[in-house]
């Protein structure tokens, strides 16, 4: 099963990181490959991504039909979506465990996430409308 790790962060952990020799922050880096390579090679990596600045977001809703981009995010939080690891697990307790390994737990909040079958919610779905017509 998939499980989505996404890391949080806050202002005040962006800045303690810029505080960081380049030293630090290569070693900071270095400790996150290692736990990247390590799910890589146990095949449980699918993806990750970090995530530029929150301030260069968009939100998109739509009103009376008319899609609206304005700037965002506006959440009440002062953490924000930094990035994220898709990953493959046994369970979400396993899941956890791999979320706990990375360093983001120490300065921000991590949550983990299951990710829905998306193609069995669609044969679920759709299932039903395709027998009928077969009808």
């Amino acid at each position: 099963m998939k499980y989505l790790i996404q890391i949080y962060s806050n202002p005040e952990s962006r800045a303690m990181w810029d505080t960081f020799t380049p030293e630090q922050q290569a070693e900071g880096y270095a400790y996150y490959q290692a736990i990247s390579d390590e799910l890589v090679s146990s095949g449980e990596y699918v993806a990750a991504e970090a995530l530029a600045d929150a301030s260069l977001a968009k939100r998109v809703t739509q009103t009376d039909g008319s899609a609206v981009a304005s700037d965002g995010p506006f959440a009440e939080t002062k953490e924000l979506l930094a990035g994220f690891n898709l990953i493959e697990a046994a369970n979400l307790d396993e899941a956890v465990r791999i979320a706990t390994e990375f360093p983001w737990t120490r300065t921000g909040c991590i949550e983990v996430r299951p990710v829905e079958d998306f193609a069995a919610v669609r044969a679920r779905v759709f299932a039903p409308e395709a027998s009928a017509t077969r009808s």
